[in-house]
C-alpha cells in the first residue's frame, strides 16, 4: 500500500506542470478543495457514518499530523513551481532520514539494520541524482522541497503515534488547514476553468488515493520504513515529466534513481522476510 501511495504521488509534478495561470496558493487551495470530500467520504465509510467519534478517537495526533500535512501540501507545490520536478523529488527523498530521526526521538522506534542499509543505498542514489544541480537560482524551490520532506516526516510520525485509532481525520484536517492558509494568502479565487479542473482532480484522485493508501499502510509499517517505501514517487515523478513535456533529467539523475528504486525493493523484500520469520 505504501509503495502504491508513492506511485500515486508521482503524478503530482506532471499535473502541476499542466496548470497555466493559477499561482501556488490557488493550486493548493483548489487541490485541497478536491481532496476534502474524498477523504470525508472515507471517514464516513470507515466510521459507519459516525464522524465526530472518529475525530475524537484520533485526538491531538490528528491535529498535529494535519498541521504537518498542510505545511507539506503548500511547500511541495512551491518547490515544483520554483525548481525542476526531478530536483524537488530528489531533495524530498531526504524524508526517510528525517522520519527515522523523528520516530526515534518522539516514538522511540528502533530502526532495523536492513532499513539503515537501504537508507545508505538510497542516500548514495540521491547524492548521485542531485550532484551539483542544487542552487543555480533555484534556492527557493530547493528549500521548499526540504521543508516539505520535514513536514511529511512529521506527518508520518504522527500517523504512527496514533496508529491505534483511525487516522484519516488527520488528512481531513490537513486539507482544511491548507485551505484556510491559502485563502488568507491568495490574491483572488478566480482561475481558469481548466486550471481549476486540474487542481480538483489532483486533490480528489491523485492525492486522495495516495494519502488513503499511506494512511492505511502506516498502521503496519514502522515510520522509518514508511518514508523509504514511498520513495517510488522519487523515481517515477521525473519519468512522467520527461515523457510528457521533455523536462529531461540528467543521466546521473537516472542512475541515482535506479539506486533509490533498488533500495526500495530491498527494503520491501527484507520487511516481508522479517515478518515471515
Amino acid at each position: 500500500m505504501v509503495m502504491l501511495a508513492g506511485v500515486a504521488f508521482s503524478f503530482v509534478g506532471i499535473v502541476v506542470r499542466f496548470v497555466e495561470a493559477a499561482d501556488g496558493w490557488q493550486i493548493v487551495f483548489y487541490r485541497s478543495t478536491g481532496l476534502l470530500p474524498t477523504i470525508l467520504i472515507l471517514v464516513l465509510w470507515r466510521g459507519r457514518g459516525r464522524v465526530v467519534p472518529a475525530f475524537r478517537a484520533a485526538g491531538w495526533n490528528a491535529v498535529i499530523g494535519g498541521l504537518f500535512l498542510a505545511g507539506g501540501f503548500t511547500s511541495m507545490i512551491f518547490a515544483i513551481i520554483n525548481t525542476t520536478v526531478a530536483n524537488t523529488l530528489f531533495i524530498f527523498a531526504a524524508g526517510p532520514f528525517l522520519t527515522a530521526i523523528l520516530a526515534r526521538l518522539v516514538l522511540g522506534e528502533r530502526v532495523k539494520s536492513h532499513t539503515w542499509m537501504a537508507m545508505v543505498v538510497a542516500a548514495i542514489g540521491v547524492a548521485a541524482m542531485v550532484g551539483g544541480s542544487i542552487g543555480g537560482g533555484r534556492l527557493l524551490g530547493d528549500l521548499s522541497a526540504l521543508f516539505a520532506a520535514f513536514c511529511l516526516a512529521g506527518f508520518a510520525v504522527s500517523l504512527r503515534a496514533g496508529r491505534q485509532a483511525e487516522m484519516l481525520p488527520a488528512t481531513v484536517l490537513g486539507a482544511v488547514f491548507s485551505m484556510v492558509l491559502c485563502a488568507a494568502m491568495m490574491d483572488g479565487f478566480v482561475v481558469p476553468w481548466r486550471d481549476m479542473a486540474l487542481c480538483l482532480m489532483l486533490g480528489s484522485v491523485v492525492i486522495g488515493t495516495g494519502l488513503t493508501l499511506l494512511t492505511f499502510g502506516s498502521r503496519y509499517v514502522p515510520a522509518a520504513e514508511l518514508g523509504l517505501l514511498a520513495l517510488t514517487e522519487v523515481v517515477l515523478g521525473p519519468l512522467w515529466v520527461w515523457l510528457a513535456i521533455d523536462e529531461t533529467p540528467e543521466a546521473l539523475a537516472l542512475f541515482g534513481g535506479g539506486m533509490v528504486l533498488a533500495a526500495v525493493v530491498f527494503q520491501s523484500l527484507s520487511g516481508r522476510r522479517g515478518r515471515a520469520i
